[in-house]
This record gives structure tokens, sequence and C-alpha cells, in this order.
């Protein structure tokens, strides 16, 4: 794997490749910069200096280097977190409008709903006075350091389609997610680590499953890599019982040799992807067990995240995620499952299942942005916590369930950003008096798309690839920047 292997490939492509992947423009060259770099092991920064088909990727100077996106999987209630509505708890248990309701399609509501007023005080936090639950009070020290969003839309009700379109910018299985798009235009910054790293917490994956990190119709290069907090930090990486490190090394060059083969009889592109991932796997052998030794990070850090060394958390993926961002990891994705608040039961109502979710999450959200601070990497890093979609503002109550909890909402939600060139310590948009529609600066998830994109020097509707004889985006054919959030 060296540069030559990037020339033969240009040597190789028909007529008919090679307008498509110079079409393709940055993708194809962020490719072969990363294959040219594997041989040596060199950091990506040395061997950009020396290739001369390194990419140069963004179409405008960027604020963010890094993404670690916070996704609390299940759909975190905005009226009890984030929206607090004084109007909710005066019509506490009386049915909603029903011309605000009329034709809409809940998930599991039936018949006519009440009002569910939020049972969680709020408290005014930061210069700009942020509004912000009691459930969140490690959140609240730090409201200037983020910019809130009430305002988020999307056009899914359904936990998968709604992840996956939150990830992709498609309901459907198939299209590249974030993670992936930004590999593709933007590269690694280290050889020796995925530049998309995906890790999970709480009881279950996402809905979306797989789909929410793949690489869909681009080279299987940019896909999100699922690393673990125990056990093998990466499935099928390390060398099986009786394997040494040199009979892998020699088995890997001889499986190069014959991929090398194929893909000068052929020219697939995917081929040089598999040559790739072979060599990044072998790499990973050493890189990523360091990586992975916070038993080593001080006390002091353990105590801001609240981790425990070797036990499973989110909190522990937390201090990994700010570890792989130090590394040059490009975008690094965090899963925890469980707001999915229907008050069906005591596993998830509002007064036992949020306040639970809460407390597994709020202080290592906020450490990882102290941490990143304290390092000068906040402003380098784009930091997001928000779920697929919001809650009710009526009490779901199937089954005549006594418990209080909320339906899917796809009209109006809240989340946070932090660093990456965000406008700190403000508030943007808002939703009516019972917190069921946006009314000022809505923000749809391509327009989030786009700004995450937009804060990484890339723009948007410049980012494409070519696939079954069309150019496609992340944001499809939708999405804005968000200039307020800039």
């Amino acid at each position: 794997m060296h540069l030559a292997l990037s020339q033969q490939l240009l040597r190789d492509m028909t007529r008919r490749e090679f307008f498509r992947r110079t079409g393709i423009g940055v993708g194809a060259v962020a490719l072969a910069s990363m294959l040219g770099q594997t041989a040596a092991g060199a950091p990506a920064a040395t061997a950009a200096r020396n290739d001369p088909m390194a990419p140069r990727p963004r179409h405008f100077p960027a604020r963010a280097k890094s993404v670690i996106y916070l996704h609390m999987a299940g759909a975190p209630s905005q009226h009890d977190l984030f929206d607090p509505k004084p109007k909710l708890a005066e019509l506490n248990g009386k049915p909603i409008p029903a011309e605000l309701i009329k034709n809409e399609r809940f998930a599991f509501i039936k018949g006519h709903p009440r009002i569910l007023g939020s049972p969680f005080k709020f408290s005014r936090c930061g210069k700009a006075g942020m509004e912000i639950s009691e459930l969140l009070p490690h959140l609240q020290t730090i409201a200037d350091d983020v910019a809130l969003v009430r305002s988020m839309h999307t056009d899914q009700f359904n936990h998968a389609p709604a992840q996956i379109f939150l990830s992709t910018g498609s309901q459907r299985p198939g299209r590249p997610s974030m993670g992936s798009w930004m590999t593709y235009g933007l590269g690694s910054e280290n050889a020796d680590l995925p530049g998309f790293i995906v890790m999970l917490s709480g009881q279950n994956q996402p809905d979306g499953g797989m789909a929410c990190w793949s690489s869909g119709f681009l080279p299987t290069l940019y896909q999100g890599v699922p690393f673990r907090s125990e056990g093998d930090p990466v499935l099928a990486v390390s060398n099986p019982a009786g394997m040494s490190p040199d009979v892998r090394r020699r088995s890997l060059d001889a499986i190069r040799d014959l991929n090398q083969l194929r893909l000068d009889g052929v020219g697939d592109p995917e081929i040089a992807t598999r040559i790739a991932s072979y060599e990044l796997a072998y790499r990973m052998q050493t890189s990523v067990p360091e990586m992975m030794e916070v038993a080593k990070e001080p006390k002091e850090i353990h105590e801001l995240y609240g981790t425990t060394p070797g036990k499973a958390s989110f909190a522990n993926n937390c201090l990994l995620a700010r570890r792989l961002v130090e590394r040059g990891v490009r975008f690094v994705q965090l899963y925890h499952w469980g707001w999915d608040s229907h008050g069906t039961a005591k596993h998830d109502d509002l007064l036992t299942s949020l306040p639970q979710r809460c407390k597994e999450t709020d202080q290592a959200s906020v450490a990882l942005v102290k941490d990143l601070k304290q390092r000068g990497l906040l402003d380098d890093t784009l930091v997001i916590w928000g779920g697929e979609f919001g809650r009710t503002p009526m009490n779901e109550e199937r089954g005549g369930s006594k418990f209080l909890g909320r339906d899917h909402h796809p009209h109006c939600f809240s989340l946070w950003m932090a660093g990456g060139g965000i406008k700190a310590g403000q508030v943007i948009g808002a939703t009516d008096e019972l917190g069921y529609t946006v009314t000022e600066d809505p923000v749809h998830v391509h327009d989030l798309q786009a700004t995450i994109l937009h804060l990484m020097g890339m723009d948007h509707e410049r980012l494409t690839y070519k696939f079954q004889g069309r150019d496609f985006r992340l944001t499809d054919v939708f999405g804005k920047v968000v200039r307020k959030l800039v």
C-alpha cells in the first residue's frame, strides 16, 4: 500500500470510470490520499505534505475539525427538559384543543388525548437566562457554553426511520450517514484509527441499527466502526489464538497481493477500499489498545466524568470520545438508548425512567464539554446532544395506563450544541404556548445537517457522490445553514 497504488488506480480506470470519479472530486481525492498513507503508517498530516494527491477538500475555512454527536436514542421529552410551558401546567388534565390535532396521526395515542403539564421545575441559567430542567443540573452550569435549539422538526415519527433520517438524510436504509460523508469529504487525520467511530450504551442499540452509521453507496472505507468499552474494543481485529504478529503480517501481505492482482485486472475502487481496510485493521491492533486505556487518566478526570474504568457506560464512552478527537478522529457518534418515555409502566414513565436517563448522561455530557474546553479542543470540536424527534404535550395513557408518558412528536423538539464555531449562550427558535408546533426560526433535520457540514468547512450542496446516474448529497435536495447558530 503506497502512492504507486493510487497512481495504478488512475492508469487502470476505464473512460467511464474516469469521468465518474473526476465528477465526484473530493471523495476520489480523499480515498486516493488515504490509500497513499497506509504502508509507512505515517501520520496523515505528514502524508498530506508528501502526497501530491492529498485532499484539499474544504469549500471554505472550517470552524471545526471533529464532531462528537451524542444521540439520545428514543427521543427525550423537550417539555420536561428544555422547553417549559406554563400553559400545560395550567390546563393539565384537560382535553387538547380539537383543532390542534385534527387529522393528526400518532404512533400510539388513541381518542382525544389530555394535556400533560411537566412535573419538573426549571431554572434560568447563564447570562441569557436559558431555561433548563432540574433533571439536568450539570447542563445548567454550562448554559453560556451551549446553544439551545427549541425549534427542531422532522418528517418521521417512528424511531427507526427517524434515527436513520437524522443520520443519513433519508428515512430508508441505504444512504451514507453523516460520519461517512465527513470522512468521504475530509479524509482522516490519523492513519491508525478509523475516521468515523460509533459507541453504544444503554440496554439496546438504536432502533435504526447499523443503517445509522452505514456508508451506503459510498466505499465501505467510510462506514462507522463500532468500538466497545469492554472486552475486545473492535471485533475481529485481534489476532486469533496461535497467530503471531509475524504470521498475521505475512497473511495480510498475501491477501493484499491477491487483491492487487484483481484490482489491476478490473480497476474496481471497492477492491482498493478492501485493501485499505485490511491495512487499517492491522495498524489498529497497536493504536486501539493504547487509545482505550482510560484507566491511565488522572483521578480528577474520572471524577469529572463519573467514570468507572473497565465498566461500559455512557460516561466511559464520553471520555473515550475526547481521547478519539485528540487523536484526530473526524466523527464520533455515541448512542444512548432508553429515552422512549411512553408511560406504559414504571420502566418508561416520566417520573422514573426520564430522571434515570438524565442521571446516566447529564454529568458525562457536560464533563465532555468542560474537558474539551480546558484542553483547548472545544473551538475545534462540535458537540451535539439530542434525539430523533420530540414528545407530545399530551399524556399518552395507552390502554388506560396511570403512568405519565408522552407519545412521539415530529413537529418540534429540542437539542443543544457546543464548540466548533457555534454561537453559544443563546436560545434559537420557539414553539407555541402548548409546545405543539414551531412558531419561530424552524430548523429542519436537513438544516441541521447543512449547518454541521458548514461548520466543518463544506458546502452541503457541493459535497456530492454520483450513484445510479444521480448526484446524491446528505441533505437530498433540501437544507439551509442556520446562520443564527454560527
